[in-house]
């Protein structure tokens, strides 16, 4: 027997999340420690999108975010240096510019989070 969810879906607001990689370098020019100097990451993306689930049963389709943010932020970045396209490539600065170019493409964004080390990220509630 298959098994339909039996809950008024137009009323739920549900979050998606797809994970990304890519490496790049950069320099802090402001920064008073070794991160001053050229140095590189291998940096995690997390993208959380928020909605209602559509007729297809889905917020999103996980291939649409992936194409998305694959074109608007991993082929930007991927292997490049980031103080080529950003003035002070923080943590910071990198996550705000992530909301800003996605957003740009109409993702309905609840969050991204972005690692920097395996230890360290950036949160930002959209």
């Amino acid at each position: 027997m298959k098994h339909s969810p039996e809950v008024d879906n137009s009323t739920k607001v549900l979050r998606v999340t797809s994970s990304f990689r890519f490496e790049a370098a950069h320099f802090l020019p402001q920064h008073p420690g070794k991160c001053k100097e050229l140095h590189g990451h291998s940096y995690k993306l997390e993208v959380t999108i928020a909605g209602e689930v559509n007729e297809s049963g889905m917020v999103m389709d996980f291939s649409e975010i992936q194409a998305i943010v694959d074109e608007s932020i991993i082929q930007r970045w991927d292997h490049k240096l980031l103080n080529d396209s950003i003035d002070n490539p923080t943590a910071e600065n990198i996550a705000l510019i992530c909301v800003e170019l996605l957003r740009s493409r109409n993702l309905p964004l609840s969050s991204i989070k972005l690692w920097e080390t395996e230890d360290g990220w950036v949160e930002v509630s959209c």
